[in-house]
């Protein structure tokens, strides 16, 4: 990927350019800070991922709109697949959570068959002290270690805890339906 300098000062980050006041050229409704802060994330992400994950503002310049990706890991049912999400973030962030979508279709007790995710960080327990690699490596720790306490979907907890096998095979057909899409 290739930096530039415009007239701004600002280095261009995967096609984005902040202007002076420190919003984004592309993706206008994000706020200043959260363009800052996104850019900066970016960066981050760029230069010292951790494994296994990934994300990116999309490619039609929306600098609020971001898809991501998560390995399944080792010693989970999980293991050897990969996810793909969405991220949205809203214009007050990082100030206010994104809304994040898995976007593969997953069988787990914290995922509803929309990709609704059931993650504290993501509503009430969120803090400006969070950033998207936090929720990437939350988001891989929840599949290997759901909250049945409050799932969203029923089935999927009651046969983590009850029945692994039956459970491991469901997440394989799921992972199964869309790779023959």
């Amino acid at each position: 990927m290739s930096y530039s300098m415009e007239d701004s000062q600002t280095p261009a980050l995967g096609g984005f350019q902040a202007n002076k006041l420190g919003g984004a050229r592309k993706g206008a409704d994000a706020g200043p800070n959260a363009a800052k802060r996104l850019q900066t994330e970016l960066m981050q992400l760029m230069t010292s991922a951790a494994p296994g994950i990934s994300a990116f503002p999309s490619a039609d310049g929306d600098l609020l709109m971001w898809g991501a990706t998560i390995e399944g890991p080792e010693d989970t049912p999980y293991s050897g697949l990969t996810f793909k999400l969405s991220f949205e973030f809203p214009s007050n962030y990082p100030y206010a959570p994104p809304t994040v979508l898995f976007r593969t279709p997953i069988y787990h007790p914290n995922v509803d068959f929309s990709g609704r995710i059931c993650l504290d960080i993501l509503k009430d327990k969120w803090t400006a002290a969070y950033n998207i690699q936090t929720v990437l490596l939350s988001l891989q720790s929840l599949l290997g270690e759901p909250n049945n306490a409050s799932p969203l979907n029923g089935e999927a907890a009651e046969l983590w805890d009850n029945d692994p096998a039956v459970f491991k095979t469901k997440v394989m057909d799921r992972h199964k339906d869309i790779e023959e899409d």
